[in-house]
């Protein structure tokens, strides 16, 4: 995995101008998109796309400074126009283009990334795969913001907005494993940025077969393996935790690769 996402490295330094495309890329080294992308946002600390965009506008910082006209440097580095080139550079180094031109700078440096594999004592995870069939997740769902650490009070209000007789039919409704009520994330951002929106669905599991109230959102999960991990602690603190070294430390080395889930 490690060395994947160098080499991914690699190719957007050589392609820093262009779009690369993630999808042929995973797929010639055996991945899928959604497996890079999660990998590298947890890795790094950062969205993939953030990472190209900060890279680019430090790559583009030397042009400006340079003699060529705003149009062609646009052009150069993926944008249509100067006004979009404009908004990137600004967002990046915190100035226009017009002010590091005249002043050279002030500019903000985002170096090359790269991954390396260090050894540490890391808490050893309770994890165990699942084969299951396809069934059904149903419930009551809304969109929320991604928020990577704490409580998120968008789902708070979701779920207190719930009558405790609801809950009570959710959990009469639930007829197959992970039995209870469950807090479902769906629909997640690619590259796991925070503040991205996702479908947050507060319900229960049942199987695929079964009647499903039309008071209720339904979401489809396929048949296929499942890692189940155990987490302890203060709820939500340990469960992001261990969602966060999921991806950092267990599927690094297992060979076992995400897919778009829930």
């Amino acid at each position: 995995m490690i060395e994947i996402l160098n080499r991914l490295i690699d190719v957007i330094e050589e392609r820093i101008g262009e779009d690369v495309d993630i999808e042929t890329f995973a797929s010639t080294m055996g991945m899928t998109s959604y497996h890079t992308r999660r990998m590298f946002a947890s890795l790094a600390g950062i969205p993939l796309s953030e990472y190209v965009r900060r890279r680019r506008m430090t790559v583009a910082a030397a042009d400006v400074v340079g003699d060529d006209d705003f149009l062609t440097i646009s052009v150069r580095y993926g944008y249509g126009s100067t006004e979009a080139f404009g908004r990137a550079f600004r967002s990046v180094h915190g100035v226009s283009h017009g002010v590091v031109r005249r002043n050279g700078g002030p500019l903000r440096n985002y170096p090359q990334i790269r991954f390396h594999l260090t050894i540490e004592g890391s808490i050893p995870m309770d994890a165990g795969i699942v084969e299951k069939p396809a069934f059904l997740l149903v419930g009551h769902a809304v969109r929320v913001p991604l928020i990577h650490e704490g409580v998120n009070p968008r789902i708070q209000q979701h779920i207190a907005s719930l009558p405790a007789t609801e809950h009570e039919r959710l959990k009469q409704l639930s007829d197959t494993e992970p039995a209870g009520l469950l807090q479902v994330s769906a629909d997640v951002d690619p590259d796991y940025a925070e503040g991205s929106e996702l479908t947050y669905l507060h319900g229960v599991a049942v199987n695929a077969g079964s009647h499903v109230p039309d008071d209720l959102d339904a979401i489809e999960v396929e048949e296929g393996s499942w890692v189940v991990f155990r987490t302890s602690g203060e709820h939500p603190a340990a469960l992001q935790a261990a969602h966060a070294t999921s991806a950092t430390e267990w599927f690094p080395s297992n060979p076992w690769r995400l897919r778009p889930g829930h």
